[in-house]
């Protein structure tokens, strides 16, 4: 499930959705930080199980000489920390967010540019059931756009994630689904295809495609079909796994 890490030149940490990948990053940092205080932003496109699942088990959250920034929209039924805490919550977890015992900022954000540390975060909404935001992460004249859980064919949808994308040196993209599912039975549900991502960036001028959310249904022979068909169309792509490493 979607755990992004990214650090910028000068070093600085921020984390993009909370998936299952978010524990071992956890034992990563406590590894790498050996007892110094750890200070991260956290980005979260939206609040479905798969992108928060992994917050409970992120050992540095527990540590009190820890700093955590959390930024995402405001869901309508709650605030954002309401809304992270509801997972556990009685009786889901056997305690709840009070262990939590570093130092935990929320901010909600809309559309409007920011700064993290040296990173510049652009965010904007695009289509998915109860909502999601994509991100254009900007650091020392790189850019990277994580766009995952977007179904196109909302026409202001697609006009945001192409704007977004513009010049990108590479777009992480939700390439969930193949053609004829998202054509079919999987219409609605929220995610899209290696088509869409490469017709994104062949219009948007974007460097690398990086095909990301693969369905759990496909094992890797799957995914490594689905990234030698969009390598015809855009060479410059590459499949997602786990612990990938891009250098810009």
């Amino acid at each position: 499930t979607p755990c992004l890490e990214f650090r910028s030149d000068a070093g600085s940490l921020l984390i993009a959705d909370c998936g299952s990948g978010l524990r071992m990053l956890g034992k990563a940092l406590m590894k790498e930080f050996a007892g110094r205080p750890i200070h991260a932003n956290i980005l979260i496109s939206h609040f479905h199980w798969d992108h928060i699942q992994g917050l409970p088990f992120f050992v540095p959250i527990y540590n009190e000489a820890n700093q955590f920034h959390v930024y995402s929209y405001r869901p309508r039924e709650a605030s954002l920390e309401e809304t992270l805490g509801g997972q556990m919550s009685n009786p889901y977890f056997p305690v709840n967010m009070s262990a939590m015992r570093a130092k935990r900022r929320y901010t909600e954000v809309a559309s409007e540019p920011f700064d993290l540390d040296d990173f510049r975060i652009r965010p904007a909404h695009i289509n998915h059931p109860q909502g999601c935001l994509c991100f254009r992460i900007e650091n020392n004249g790189k850019s990277i756009v994580y766009a995952t859980d977007n179904e196109p064919g909302d026409a202001k949808s697609d006009r945001t994630l192409r704007e977004i994308c513009r010049d990108a040196d590479v777009l992480i993209y939700d390439s969930q689904y193949e053609r004829s599912q998202l054509d079919r039975d999987k219409k609605g549900w929220g995610h899209s295809t290696w088509e869409d991502g490469v017709r994104i960036c062949q219009e948007s001028g974007v460097k690398q495609l990086i095909l990301f959310h693969h369905d759990p249904d496909s094992n890797d022979a799957a995914v490594d079909q689905l990234e030698e068909q969009a390598q015809v169309q855009f060479p410059n792509t590459r499949a997602a796994f786990e612990t990938m490493e891009i250098r810009l």
